[in-house]
């Protein structure tokens, strides 16, 4: 089906695969992407390392683990300095030993306050992981917002969901939480599935957070010496999320098996002896000993390998591309995606090998990805990243991005669980849900001061997409504020 010349398919390019167009400075975006559509978003994934942020403010997860540590160290000094208070609970112990095989974290020491001696006194610094957190908000906001096509970013945004962490499990993920979306999400987007897989499961910020730093093999010499156990968290989400689904044919005992199979699977503590701290490390002392079967299949005693080869296994069984191709369809076509255009993208999944830019090109050449509505329900993370993408405005921080996400009750990097975020309309389209965007729409408009006409940004974000209803409503507006709040909350807007 050919799409290009017609302005709403521009739309359609811009919206469902992107994150809007861009007003401002950057106004043309819908031209750019009417001309070609497919075209357009094809472009991006050509591009070399288009998915990677880098940044010198942004450190490594080693760097951001020392970090944490270091300032529980500082933390632990000062609480035996100062005298011991009274009816206090005593915060958890660290792990004590050299790998992160402890359930708990040593907890922040609480905020000291500070008495009120006159407008002269600085504001307490955050923790070490929120200051990480904040400024890796901020590059991947800056990332989205600033993108030409945003594309690419979206599908970040997508497979950082279906891998989530999240920061609500302690300190540890929330310092590390952009380290895993920039260390074993982005490398990856474009490359292929197995690899990201991999890299996944083998982060810190993910053993964290399922639990697998502390899980023991029971026969193990660990196991045996600590009398702790095996913990299937993790094994339970590889194949239930990560790979095969629900539906994928697994059974309890594949969920034990994988489980005592990636034993050993941990990270480097604070003791330094065996590496340094906040590195992944395999300790053959707590691995489970023994051949094990998964999904029928044995795989022989062994080391790291033999958790490598089922992860390698699993990123090519038919379940998986069905699951994953499910999974993309549905995010970005319809929340009841087509069935021909599931079968397709699962398909193409299974004849590359996993490889995630032939799959997107799939989706993109596709007639079903654009013949079908804009029926989708934009997130809150995606209604705020498209508003800031056609006023045309950063904020020089992240806390009027990441203020807004809590209040519409999806704060960053930290979803309800293993799952990630919803991905359907509703999810998002509550009478409550709704009213709080109202809100944030009208905060964002009422904070602009040298606003345009909002009549002529909806030409430049809509063009001929936008109806007659909606035109008029933000022509008859009272203020230049009121028209951006009721662009904002458009169906044109919060539509995809």
């Amino acid at each position: 089906m050919a799409i290009g010349g017609d302005p709403k398919t521009g739309f359609v390019a811009l919206n469902r695969f992107a994150f809007g167009a861009r007003g401002g400075a950057y106004a043309g975006d819908l031209a750019r992407a009417a001309s070609d559509p497919r075209g357009f978003l094809k472009a991006e994934l050509l591009q070399p390392g288009i998915a990677e942020l880098r940044a010198p403010a942004l450190p490594d997860t080693k760097t951001a683990i020392q970090s944490l540590f270091a300032e529980q160290e500082r933390q632990r000094i000062e609480r035996e300095k100062s005298p011991p208070a009274p009816k206090v609970a005593a915060a958890p112990p660290t792990s004590g030993g050299d790998t992160m095989m402890a359930q708990g974290e040593t907890a922040p020491a609480p905020a000291m306050t500070a008495p009120a001696q006159g407008p002269k006194m600085k504001a307490a610094e955050p923790p070490v992981p929120q200051r990480l957190l904040r400024a890796d908000a901020m590059a991947r906001f800056q990332r989205a917002v600033h993108a030409p096509v945003g594309f690419v970013e979206r599908l970040v945004h997508f497979w950082s969901n279906h891998f989530c962490v999240s920061a609500a499990k302690g300190g540890i993920v929330r310092a590390t939480a952009g380290c895993f979306e920039r260390e074993a999400i982005r490398p990856h987007v474009l490359g292929r599935f197995a690899d990201m897989l991999k890299a996944v499961e083998s982060h810190p910020a993910m053993l964290f957070y399922l639990d697998n730093a502390q899980s023991l093999g029971p026969n193990s010499k660990a196991g045996q010496n600590r009398k702790r156990g095996l913990n299937e968290n993790l094994a339970r989400e590889i194949l239930e999320l990560h790979t095969l689904g629900v539906d994928g044919g697994y059974t309890q005992a594949d969920v034990t098996a994988l489980a005592r199979i990636i034993t050993g699977w941990t990270f480097t503590g604070r003791q330094r002896r065996i590496g340094e701290p906040g590195t992944f490390v395999f300790v053959p002392a707590a691995h489970e000993p023994g051949d094990h079967t998964v999904l029928g299949k044995v795989y022989e005693a062994g080391g790291i390998e033999q958790g490598e080869a089922v992860l390698a296994d699993l990123a090519r069984h038919p379940a998986t591309a069905r699951h994953l191709a499910w999974k993309l369809a549905r995010h970005f076509v319809a929340d009841d995606p087509p069935k021909p255009l599931t079968e397709h993208l699962a398909k193409v999944f299974a004849n590359t090998g996993g490889d995630l830019k032939a799959v997107a090109v799939a989706l993109i050449d596709s007639d079903e990805a654009w013949s079908a509505p804009l029926s989708k329900m934009r997130t809150p993370e995606q209604f705020l990243l498209a508003a800031l993408r056609a006023i045309g405005r950063m904020p020089e921080g992240p806390g009027l991005i990441l203020g807004p996400l809590n209040a519409l009750g999806m704060p960053l990097w930290q979803p309800p669980g293993p799952n990630g975020w919803p991905d359907t309309a509703a999810a998002w389209t509550s009478p409550e849900g709704i009213k709080v965007r109202l809100d944030v729409s009208a905060a964002i408009a009422g904070r602009m001061r040298d606003l345009v006409n909002p009549s002529e940004l909806l030409e430049t974000i809509a063009g001929e997409a936008a109806s007659r209803e909606t035109r008029q409503a933000v022509a008859r507006a009272e203020s230049r504020q009121q028209g951006l709040a009721l662009l904002l909350m458009s169906p044109e807007f919060q539509r995809r």
